[in-house]
């Protein structure tokens, strides 16, 4: 059974997470999921992947945590996913107690998608150098773990480093939230088999996929199974696939591709922009 969210940056000048919250759960969909930048560094010198011209809500989006709870506190089951949460802006003791929080308040429904990073001047700010942004991401993974699955956790890396402590409560699901890692580099699907429970690219349209370097779905599905049981990992891992449009075909393909997660694209709009556009959403999971 394939599963179906939408993501969305939310601003003072988009739908509000609540009641975009409430909206998605009435239409049948699975889960919200919200992006993260705790700014964006004024140069503009690191390129944005996207295209030439950064969207202004990059820099305009709420902290995800926050409106994620809001999210939380007006439905029952819609699951709670970041779409990305930068690993190299967070203290991981800090953010192992806030994803835990949300996850205890909200009875276990947090989706946790991460990544290191496009933006050098942003991660920079943050004391995180580009050539460390991976080794970095990869310890506090493995520190927020611990945190979660220990009474008394300790972590000694290069880069994260303490010594036994309590953090109080644990997540509601066993061992935490699923981690979904977001990148498409050579070293995914070993990272994956590692320190992550499942695959969260984003959505490449077919017709600018040769510009920016296409990305091979199903080789890349198939490598992260391989990696998965060589590494002696139980259970499956998760394929979640975000900013999708409306073309049914592409929909079909990428279901066929192995993805048992499929989160719609939402500009960051009002209500009147927003909600027609997921009902058209709505029509298109229903038929699958």
């Amino acid at each position: 059974m394939v599963a179906f969210g939408a993501l969305i940056f939310p601003t003072t000048y988009s739908v509000q997470p609540a009641s975009l919250a409430r909206a998605l759960e009435a239409r049948g969909f699975e889960s919200l999921f919200l992006p993260e930048h705790t700014h964006i560094p004024s140069s503009r010198q690191s390129p944005w992947p996207g295209g030439r011209e950064l969207p202004r809500e990059y820099w305009h989006t709420y902290d995800p945590y926050i409106a994620l709870a809001t999210a939380a506190s007006v439905t029952t089951s819609l699951k709670l996913g970041t779409g990305i949460t930068l690993m190299t802006e967070h203290d991981p003791i800090v953010l192992a107690k806030q994803v835990a929080s949300l996850d205890v308040l909200s009875g276990g429904r947090v989706l946790l998608g991460i990544g290191a990073g496009w933006n050098a001047e942003e991660m920079a700010n943050h004391g995180v150098a580009f050539s460390d942004r991976w080794k970095v991401t990869r310890e506090r993974v493995e520190a927020m773990r611990a945190i979660w699955t220990h009474d008394a956790p300790e972590y000694h890396g290069q880069f994260v480093d303490f010594d036994p402590l309590w953090s109080f409560p644990k997540p509601v699901q066993a061992g935490g939230p699923k981690i979904l890692l977001g990148a498409s580099s050579r070293w995914v699907p070993d990272r994956i088999a590692a320190w992550c429970d499942g695959w969260f690219p984003i959505h490449q349209d077919p017709a600018r996929a040769k510009a920016q370097g296409a990305v091979d779905y199903p080789a890349v599905i198939g490598e992260v199974r391989r990696a998965w049981r060589q590494g002696g990992r139980s259970g499956e891992p998760d394929f979640t696939i975000f900013g999708v449009g409306t073309n049914p075909a592409r929909l079909d393909a990428l279901i066929g591709m192995g993805f048992n997660r499929v989160v719609f694209a939402l500009p960051s709009a009002d209500a009147d922009t927003v909600l027609p556009l997921l009902d058209k959403y709505a029509a298109l999971a229903h038929t699958r």
